[in-house]
């Protein structure tokens, strides 16, 4: 298949995706598309197939490039299952990744009833996190899954006498490291060379994964010393 053929079979599944997304990924040995002898590039199915592999992995699970590598390898070896079928790699895509790094955005239109069902709590709180900036609806007034998630955390620490005005530490903290993160991504971001934005988009993953794993094991500690 021809890249546009490619392109046109994922933008389905992956709107966001582009011509030069597709060449940087293979800039970054994630698929190895062989050349007719006019230098057109010729993709395989198995090539779509790592293509959607790696494009769920970014999208489900905010991974960086250099973790699907290494998953990618593992499957060439066996080690992964096997890389013969779209279907089992997209199901390696979506799991195996360790709750600290999963930075993926799970979407979804969630209510603020059934948000209050899911979680437990009362109207009440679900308010107060608004107002502290903490929890905010999507378009059309919703919120996503993600929300859940926060608002089941929130909970279960106002359950150990947490209260809502202490998780702004939390809230700043993270806007913070965010504010840091775009100084260093924007730059290569509005740099002039191909594919750009996606090494920007792939520097942000790396260090968004880095920050947590550094933010757990500073509060590791800190509690060791609490504990000690």
């Amino acid at each position: 298949m021809s890249i546009g053929s490619v392109l046109a079979l994922l933008r389905e599944d992956f709107p966001d995706v582009t011509i030069s997304k597709i060449r940087f990924l293979e800039s970054e040995g994630l698929i190895t598309p062989e050349r007719a002898p006019s230098g057109y590039r010729r993709f395989s199915s198995t090539d779509v197939d790592r293509l959607r592999f790696v494009l769920t992995a970014q999208r489900d699970r905010y991974l960086p490039l250099k973790v699907i590598k290494e998953q990618l390898e593992a499957i060439d070896s066996g080690e992964g299952g096997s890389g013969a079928g779209g279907t089992r790699l997209i199901s390696s895509a979506r799991g195996a990744v360790a709750p600290a790094t999963d930075f993926g955005s799970r979407g979804g239109r969630v209510s603020r009833e059934t948000l209050i069902e899911r979680t437990g709590v009362d109207a009440a709180f679900v308010t107060e996190l608004q107002r502290a900036g903490l929890l905010a609806t999507g378009p059309g007034g919703f919120f996503d899954e993600d929300a859940v998630r926060l608002v089941e955390a929130a909970a279960a620490l106002a359950n150990y006498g947490v209260e809502t005005r202490h998780l702004r530490a939390f809230k700043v903290s993270a806007d913070r490291e965010a504010g840091l993160v775009a100084q260093i991504a924007s730059p290569i971001a509005k740099g002039k060379g191909t594919g750009a934005r996606d090494r920007a988009e792939e520097l942000v993953r790396e260090i968004a994964a880095l920050s947590v794993t550094l933010h757990t094991q500073l509060v590791k500690a800190a509690v060791r010393d609490v504990l000690d």
